[in-house]
């Protein structure tokens, strides 16, 4: 399975020069956890979160409307590519403590970003299928069957 099936359709991205106030309405209204902050080429240069907000603009005393995501964006970025496994994008996620994921091609351009509710939802529906194989697979078997 590729990785951006696991994507939302269409990548929540701001550039550099965005505002933090236009970065956070953005992840407001597309319903995520962060934004891919991408060059004009559309290559990843950072990645701005939730976590970010929290940690470094809450308290910082700066003003929203005027303070440009570059100062707050997380970078160098941890990426994946379409040939990245969905149990090797986990096990980064889990090792390094991040939930969301860019997915970008070789040369770095943003593909889609994957967050981990998307990996364990992904994997939640594939137990699913597989119970409800077991389950018929163990009824059809029954006595009379």
């Amino acid at each position: 399975m590729n990785i951006l099936t696991l994507c939302d359709e269409v990548p929540a991205k701001v550039n550099p020069e965005t505002t933090i106030a236009d970065a956070i309405n953005l992840m407001i209204a597309s319903r995520v956890g962060a934004v891919a902050v991408v060059d004009k080429e559309n290559k990843v240069a950072g990645i701005f979160t939730e976590r970010d907000v929290l940690k470094k603009f809450a308290l910082s005393g700066k003003n929203p409307a005027k303070t440009e995501v570059r100062e707050m964006m997380n970078t160098p970025v941890m990426m994946a590519t379409v040939h990245t496994s969905a149990r090797e994008a986990l096990e980064v996620m889990v090792e390094k403590h991040i939930r969301h994921l860019p997915v970008a091609d070789d040369q770095a351009r943003l593909l889609g970003i994957l967050s981990i509710r998307n990996l364990l939802q992904a994997q939640v529906d594939e137990l699913t299928q597989e119970l409800d194989s077991l389950e018929t697979s163990l009824t059809n078997d029954a006595a009379g069957g």
